[in-house]
């Protein structure tokens, strides 16, 4: 959607969820485009059954991710926190109570819910990382977390 000005005026059109781009025309000659940050925070989900391993990934985010962190400690809290718009971006462990990340990388694609998953996990067998990348998870991180690995992967895919 986006309007267009014939002489002056501002325009605005959409660019993804939460992210507008603003068009300020001063006359035919001179356009200026603007991109703005998120109006709000962004839905972040710590899932892990180790209270922790929950707060060191908590503690390892960047200052400058705007973020309204949740908490979940096995995959069905997980998934319902998910459904109910809490986990934009996902940190999920593997192997956890009652329902394991691999499931809940399942549920997410089956469901086609809307949410970036990052693996947190002590599984650093190849096959497990190319399991969980199959089941659509962005990338994997290793445990115990590192801040600077964790950055570094929020800055590769572009969530800061």
């Amino acid at each position: 959607m986006r309007r267009r000005i014939p002489t002056w005026g501002v325009a605005y059109s959409a660019i993804g969820e939460n992210r507008l781009r603003l068009v300020v025309q001063l006359c035919p000659s001179f356009e200026l485009s603007v991109d703005t940050k998120p109006f709000m925070s962004t839905p972040l989900l710590i899932c892990d059954d180790s209270k922790m391993a929950r707060n060191q990934v908590a503690r390892s985010l960047p200052d400058s991710l705007d973020a309204d962190i949740s908490f979940a400690s096995n995959g069905i809290e997980a998934l319902q926190a998910i459904r109910n718009g809490l986990g934009e971006i996902v940190f999920l462990d593997l192997t956890m109570p009652e329902m394991d990340g691999y499931q809940v990388l399942e549920a997410i694609a089956e469901e086609q819910l809307k949410s970036v998953v990052i693996v947190i996990s002590g599984d650093i067998q190849p096959t497990a990382r190319e399991r969980v990348t199959s089941l659509g998870a962005l990338d994997f991180i290793k445990k115990p977390v590192n801040a600077d690995a964790l950055q570094d992967t929020l800055r590769k895919f572009g969530l800061i």
